[in-house]
């Protein structure tokens, strides 16, 4: 067993960056006698899983490549198995192999080894295009193409807490944006709507992101993470342009929420089956006045509950005359429980996007957050 995997192992870790996949179906014939291998990764709108071989995209929901990716577990179909690949919660995609043996204990090792893969793609993603270019179904707008590097990612999980986040429309985001850290006692969430249009308005998320990491990378506090963040922004635009902003930390060891609002960001909490929103008094943008001080407001999760951060871009979505509005939301969040955040995120959007027959006119991002229990 050992042997096996440290081959596979030194395949991944030895192989070019653009040749990753390539390298581990050569070691996977060797060590277990597959001889079709392939990754299929999940596309910027989380609509379709691409393989990186260039065979047709896989869009049907009861697809086994879906399974395994929905509930992030082993699916045989057919002779072929397909295994989640997933770094830290973020998922990527599905290792798809065939053909597959027997042995219960073999096709654990090489769901181990689909999970070793997705740390090395992670790994090598900022030195080949290969499999970003891979994961697009058409060109993305420059400032979309500014949006995504900025991200942290699009899931993230560990004992505490599970979350996920998404922008629409995908391939041409402009304004909107997220950001998440933790450090195994806290979790620092940002959730950013920039004003004005294409690269202007990236450029002035970026900004204000970089900012507000700078600010929390010295220790400062969520108060004056935000106070930093807007100083920086209004230095450069000097209140002509500015963005509206949610700042949370979440204590992972008791619940407590400490938040910062600074524009239109909203939050609606699902607690034991019920929605409701949860409001808090609200600050200046960041970047719209010069020396604006900020305040955090404070206020409890329970085990289990759910938050659905979400920009105005969904609560003004518009078809013909008719708006999706808080009702149809709050109606939806709550059918989103047995979801896992990055499925109900995409629910979320998928259902707006057949509401307005379309992709999204405005920016829009949503974010779910799941409380799971004290950090261990």
């Amino acid at each position: 067993m050992y042997e096996r995997l440290i081959a596979v192992r030194r395949s991944l870790t030895e192989a070019p960056a653009d040749e990753i996949v390539e390298r581990l179906g050569e070691a996977l014939t060797k060590a277990y006698g597959i001889t079709g291998t392939d990754l299929l990764q999940v596309d910027y709108r989380i609509a379709a899983l691409l393989p990186l071989s260039g065979d047709d995209a896989v869009t049907t929901p009861g697809d086994p490549g879906w399974r395994s990716f929905d509930h992030q577990a082993e699916v045989l179909h057919d002779g072929v198995l397909h295994l989640p690949v997933t770094m830290r919660g973020d998922r990527i995609g599905v290792l798809r192999l065939q053909p597959v043996p027997d042995d219960p204990q073999l096709r654990g090792e090489l769901a181990e080894i689909a999970t070793l893969l997705g740390h090395e793609l992670a790994a090598v993603r900022a030195s080949t295009d290969r499999y970003t270019v891979a994961a697009r179904t058409r060109r993305l707008t420059l400032a979309a193409e500014m949006q995504w590097e900025l991200l942290p990612g699009r899931s993230r999980c560990r004992s505490s807490f599970s979350l996920a986040g998404q922008l629409e429309p995908a391939y041409a985001v402009r304004g909107d944006s997220f950001d998440w850290a933790d450090d195994g006692h806290r979790l620092w969430l940002a959730t950013v709507n920039g004003m004005g249009d294409g690269v202007t308005a990236a450029t002035l998320t970026a900004l204000a992101i970089q900012a507000l990491r700078n600010a929390r990378r010295a220790g400062l506090s969520l108060a004056d993470q935000a106070t930093l963040a807007d100083q920086a922004v209004y230095s450069h635009h000097r209140g002509v342009q500015h963005l509206e902003t949610l700042l949370l930390e979440l204590d992972l060891a008791t619940g407590r929420v400490l938040a910062v609002d600074a524009g239109s960001p909203r939050i609606l909490l699902l607690r034991e089956g019920e929605v409701v929103e949860q409001r808090l008094d609200a600050q200046f943008p960041l970047g719209m006045f010069d020396g604006t001080i900020y305040h955090t407001q404070n206020f409890d999760l329970a085990v289990g509950d759910r938050l659905f951060i979400v920009s105005d871009g969904i609560f003004d979505a518009a078809a013909t005359n008719l708006r999706y509005g808080e009702s149809a939301l709050e109606r939806f969040v709550r059918r989103t429980r047995p979801l896992a955040p990055l499925e109900a995120v995409r629910s979320l959007l998928g259902d707006l996007r057949a509401f307005v027959a379309g992709d999204l006119v405005d920016d829009a991002v949503a974010v779910c957050l799941d409380w799971t229990g004290p950090a261990h």
